[in-house]
């Protein structure tokens, strides 16, 4: 089904995205068998916890949560490929399976906005290709004792993005999504990765990137502001740049009033709910968490809304009642030329 291009979507209303994957998974109290099927029974490594695997091995959970999210009222829906590069997929020696978990995972996805819309035609839904940082980053040393050394290239984050990216579109995605970024180096590997692909001839759609401010010092752990961020990434004509994860939403007001200040893009967040407990548990409730992100709102900082860690439907939906009351954040004229880019 056709649907506008979200860029001008983005102009008449705020957007919300969906909420968290691995949350909605837990409710399910998997078992390893879950995570196999005919092709995997004797892979000599467990695999429980390899949630991207789902998407193969039990795509009826993954369309069931997506569906949930789009009922809740997101726009946005995001593939469950958070770990899909051959980088991360090696703790379980699932290399070999990255461009089926990604592909597959897109048309999962993508079936099921089409579904929604044929039932909802008048509001356009659409699929971020979710790309996760990887287990390894390229500007901190893995060895305290060793500051220089590295755990990963460059080249080989380039590639294994690249690789990821590739599989993503070839499922049919909207956007890319690069998200939780901690080390912006890996971002700008990605993104070289990415605008490879695009120059090969490979369909090119429109990329958000998302930083995370890791504590309240407001950098991520690799040191940057989040003005020094949005500056290492801003060369690339990006959909959105945001902020997701590590925080609550009221300790990210303040970077998003930079963001706000001086991104030429749209901007989002996608916050968790919360801190999580002594149990590793999201204690903050949709009408909590709601109040937080209104704030977002009623400062006209924002483009795109959703959930991160902890998050659930109720959640999402209870960030579509509010935004439904806001105008979308008016990206800033003088250098807005580059969304029509």
């Amino acid at each position: 089904m056709n649907k506008p291009d979200i860029r001008e979507e983005l102009k008449k209303r705020i957007l919300i995205l969906d909420g968290a994957m691995g949350t909605m998974i837990q409710r399910y109290t998997l078992q390893e068998d879950d995570f196999r099927n005919d092709a995997l029974k004797d892979h000599l490594k467990p695999l429980k916890g390899n949630n991207d695997l789902l998407s193969i091995t039990r795509p009826d959970i993954i369309k069931a949560i997506h569906l949930e999210y789009l009922e809740a009222g997101a726009d946005i829906i995001e593939t469950n490929t958070f770990s899909g590069t051959t980088i991360a997929q090696e703790d379980y020696a699932c290399e070999a399976l990255v461009y089926d978990i990604n592909f597959q995972s897109a048309k999962i996805a993508c079936e099921a906005a089409e579904e929604m819309m044929k039932k909802t035609p008048e509001k356009p839904r659409y699929v971020a290709g979710s790309m996760g940082p990887t287990n390894k980053t390229a500007s901190i040393s893995p060895d305290i004792n060793d500051p220089g050394k590295r755990s990963i290239t460059f080249d080989a984050l380039r590639q294994a993005f690249k690789d990821q990216a590739k599989a993503l579109i070839d499922g049919g995605v909207d956007i890319l999504l690069l998200e939780t970024i901690i080390d912006t180096l890996n971002a700008k590997a990605a993104l070289f990765g990415i605008q490879e692909l695009f120059d090969e001839g490979v369909r090119e759609v429109p990329i958000m990137v998302s930083g995370t401010i890791t504590d309240a010092s407001g950098r991520t752990l690799s040191g940057q502001t989040t003005e020094a961020f949005l500056i290492s990434v801003e060369h690339v004509p990006l959909l959105s740049i945001g902020l997701n994860c590590a925080l609550g939403a009221a300790a990210m007001r303040p970077y998003l009033q930079v963001l706000d200040q001086k991104a030429p893009f749209f901007v989002h967040v996608y916050p968790n709910a919360g801190l999580p407990n002594e149990f590793g548990q999201y204690d903050e409730s949709p009408e909590y968490m709601g109040k937080q992100v209104e704030e977002f709102l009623q400062e006209g900082l924002i483009n795109i809304l959703g959930g991160c860690c902890g998050t659930t439907p109720d959640h999402i939906r209870m960030m579509a009642e509010i935004a439904a009351r806001y105008p979308a954040r008016t990206v800033n004229s003088l250098q807005s030329s580059v969304l029509s880019n």
